[in-house]
């Protein structure tokens, strides 16, 4: 039997927050201006050649794609504070990594990119970075592949819990 239950994404409450009110924004006023552009173009007449008309179809299609991305986002999200312990890499946590072959240290937050942390790299779980280390404690060496397909080992050095 698989586990077929979904990665939760951590956010802060100042994240979900602000993407409630984009998500606001953008499902009132925002697609309401769309609309209005749509139909003042359909009136024009020729829609074969209407420039405008396709221009706010376009639109309206990257408009609701991101509003079922921030609506589904929203719905799985957990909000609150970072794990308290932090005995492994987990969703909220800052995980400091040395990358193999380099002396420099590397320290991110492991969660949701609509996170935006000041002073912090932001990687996902699903992300081939993060999902190599989620799960695992310092001193551990995870390996995953880069989208350029090479293959990096990383050493875990240490895992904090992530506090705003």
């Amino acid at each position: 039997m698989s586990d077929t239950t979904k990665p939760v994404t951590w956010l802060t409450q100042d994240a979900y927050d602000r993407l409630q009110a984009e998500l606001a924004e953008l499902s009132g006023p925002t697609r309401e201006n769309v609309v209005a552009r749509i139909a003042a173009a359909r009136e024009e007449g020729d829609l074969k050649e209407n420039g405008g008309y396709h221009a706010a179809k376009d639109e309206q299609g990257k408009l609701e794609a991101r509003i079922r991305v921030l609506t589904q986002l929203l719905q799985d999200a957990q909000v609150g504070e970072a794990p308290v312990a932090a005995d492994r890499a987990v969703a909220g946590t800052l995980v400091e990594v040395q990358f193999e072959g380099d002396d420099e240290t590397e320290t991110f937050l492991l969660g949701s990119r609509e996170d935006h942390v000041d002073g912090y790299q932001i990687y996902s779980p699903s992300s081939p970075l993060g999902a190599a280390v989620l799960g695992h404690s310092p001193g551990e060496t995870v390996q995953y592949t880069a989208p350029r397909g090479a293959t990096m080992k990383v050493s875990i050095v240490s895992v904090q819990p992530y506090h705003a």
